[in-house]
């Protein structure tokens, strides 16, 4: 059965539809949705099924994992992470924003995604939609960001082409409208010197 598509307002997101996106994902559904940057793939990380049925997605090992947490705001991430007093400082100021923040993860997370993994990624989109959708959710969501095939366009950014590829490999894709084509900036932020590990939309000023 292929996947659902739904139109959600990027701004402004109807309570409705979030609701049913968020019980899709209490389903153990597996969805692709906009964030600030580009498309994701995300689910519930606590159901590990979905988490495996990703892995699968991206053609990895689950175990091998380099998924990312989507959080609401700066308040979820200390169930998740431990942040030193200068990535807190810098991350309270660049959050929401285009970057993910390695930091130490704490004990919770090789529970939650069955792994050895010392670090967890975590983001806080500048886009209304994921962060609505964790909001009602009341826990973090998975995010891996979906690649495209071709060698010049990275990421694929148009919701309906992103649905025609992956439509009977997920339950749900969310049209927010076209994506952008450049990848979070990713932040060492485990240390208090904060080293930038990938160059992507967000410009770090320590």
């Amino acid at each position: 059965m292929p996947a659902e598509f739904l139109r959600v307002h990027p701004e402004t997101p109807e309570e409705r539809k979030i609701q049913h996106i968020v019980k899709t994902l209490r389903d153990g559904g597996v969805i692709i949705y906009p964030t600030d940057t580009v498309y994701g793939l995300g689910c519930d990380i606590h159901n590990v099924r979905a988490v495996e049925r990703i892995a699968r997605i991206k053609g990895i090992k689950p175990q091998k994992n380099d998924f990312s947490f989507i959080c609401y705001d700066l308040s979820h991430i200390a169930d998740y992470a431990r942040v030193g007093n200068q990535a807190f400082k810098v991350m309270k100021r660049l959050l929401p924003g285009p970057f993910t923040f390695i930091l130490d993860a704490s004990n919770r997370v090789p529970k939650i995604l069955h792994t050895n993994k010392k670090t967890v990624g975590i983001r806080i989109p500048n886009h209304a939609i994921p962060r609505q959708i964790v909001k009602e959710l009341g826990n973090p969501i998975i995010t891996t960001s979906i690649k495209d095939d071709d060698d010049i366009i990275e990421y694929p950014t148009d919701p309906e082409e992103i649905f025609e590829r992956f439509q009977h490999m997920v339950d749900l894709v969310v049209d927010g409208g076209y994506g952008g084509n450049i990848a979070s900036t990713i932040v060492n932020a485990t240390t208090d010197d904060l080293e930038i590990v990938r160059q992507g939309l967000g410009e770090l000023d320590i």
